[in-house]
């Protein structure tokens, strides 16, 4: 089975289009845009940036850095045309929205083995081995056609994620580890606050500024899950008596019991980073930095990934996805981009690159390729495929997921990250160039 089709000609079809074409395999790519728009999308152009035009940061000791430095090493091409379209945003990779999309879309439409299709895919094609790419937004019909491979279940239709903060950088001496009324394992930390502390807290949440969101996510997008900053406006109690309620816990820093407890979940099996429990929030990324860390446990807190609430179609990765991104029912179709779970611009890149590595290998009857959690790529997928399954959420590049380096200076265990990750990235990409494993 040597037929690709590629559904989706956003960041991460467009890459794994572009990788497997420029290593002689023909690609039959499918785009809905000439005949359908998502109500995000107004371009006709491939690759479209939608929101912000940044790439994140492009210094080499950050996760996004070094995410950046293992695509360039594997052959990317939409990152080195983001370069080519780069425009000044110091030390992040901005570019510009417009060259950047028509950059793509040229490219894709003069290599002599990608053929476009402009029209709405709701079916797969089983003589194909597929990378379905379709992004946040994904059309009904398709969404009908995953539903009838993966089960209802394991589709969804908004995220509504937490922030996630290092665990080295929470205040345990404001903060302790326990389980309400002693049940269960001490699995969660306790970050405790008295009256003036939690009404300061309060009273800074709900006049806090929100993300203004677009028309089509304000019809149903809080009927599940509500903001905290949209409960916190119900009452002065409101998440006292929800998420920070106090109950069952003992504060072993103070004699006093406490008045609110703001509870942070494992969110990898190291505990390395921290989920702020029931923090859904849609306050801007600057808010929650200013608004969160008044929290005293969380002064000091890095933030790894801020809240988010849009709306999202995305696959629970650890329940129907095995660690090469193929559907366990299906694998002849792999799934890349947000839909698989990963988040932001240049994670979306990668997990195209990712797919369309496998599809090689595949095709040539060669065992497919995984990285190992000593890389970003490979952190990401760690995290995807062993997450909660029954609370999973999308993930974008952050040094957490990666294995721990007992350095306790933060910026040479950063260069250390870095140089550990290249190294196993030019080990891989050897086997990939020499066709084995």
């Amino acid at each position: 089975m040597s037929k690709i089709n590629v559904i989706g000609a956003g960041l991460a079809g467009c890459e794994a289009s572009l990788y497997l074409a420029n290593r002689g395999y023909r690609v039959d790519l499918y785009e809905m845009k000439d005949i359908k728009k998502t109500p995000a999308h107004h371009s006709k152009n491939f690759a479209e940036i939608v929101c912000s035009n940044s790439l994140k940061s492009d210094d080499e000791n950050t996760a996004s850095g070094v995410l950046k430095r293992e695509l360039t090493l594997l052959g990317s091409s939409l990152l080195e045309i983001a370069y080519q379209n780069r425009v000044p945003a110091g030390q992040a990779l901005a570019v510009d929205r417009d060259s950047f999309s028509q950059s793509v879309t040229d490219l894709i439409k003069n290599n002599k083995n990608i053929t476009i299709h402009s029209e709405e895919v709701s079916s797969f094609d089983e003589n194909a081995i597929t990378i379905l790419a379709t992004g946040p937004l994904t059309s009904d019909k398709m969404c009908e056609a995953i539903k009838s491979k993966i089960g209802e279940e394991f589709l969804y239709f908004y995220d509504a994620a937490s922030p996630i903060v290092s665990a080295e950088s929470i205040d345990m001496s404001n903060a302790f580890f326990g389980a309400r009324y002693g049940k269960g394992d001490e699995d969660y930390i306790n970050c405790p606050m008295d009256k003036n502390e939690y009404l300061n807290f309060y009273n800074e949440l709900i006049n806090a500024k929100s993300v203004l969101l677009h028309e089509f996510e304000k019809k149903n997008l809080f009927e599940s899950c509500m903001p905290i900053e949209i409960l916190a406006k119900r009452g002065v109690d409101a998440i006292r008596f929800g998420p920070l309620k106090p109950v069952g816990l003992t504060n072993p820093h103070k004699k006093d019991k406490p008045y609110a407890v703001v509870q942070l979940r494992k969110e990898n099996k190291c505990g390395t980073i921290y989920n702020i429990v029931g923090f859904q929030t849609n306050l801007t990324f600057p808010e929650q930095k200013r608004v969160f860390s008044l929290i005293p446990a969380l002064k000091n807190a890095e933030f790894l990934r801020y809240g988010v609430m849009h709306t999202n179609n995305f696959v629970n990765f650890p329940k129907c996805l095995d660690r090469y991104s193929r559907l366990n029912s299906d694998n002849n179709i792999f799934v890349a981009g947000q839909l698989s779970g990963v988040e932001g611009y240049v994670e979306s890149i990668a997990s195209g690159l990712y797919c369309a590595i496998n599809v090689i290998r595949m095709i040539e009857n060669k065992p497919l390729i995984s990285f190992s959690a000593d890389t970003i790529i490979g952190g990401l997928y760690n995290y995807l495929i062993s997450a909660n399954k029954d609370n999973f959420q999308p993930i974008n590049a952050n040094f957490g997921i990666l294995n721990p380096i007992d350095i306790k200076d933060k910026k040479e265990r950063y260069i250390a990250f870095r140089l550990r990750a290249l190294d196993e990235i030019k080990r891989k990409l050897s086997i990939i160039n020499q066709n084995k494993e």
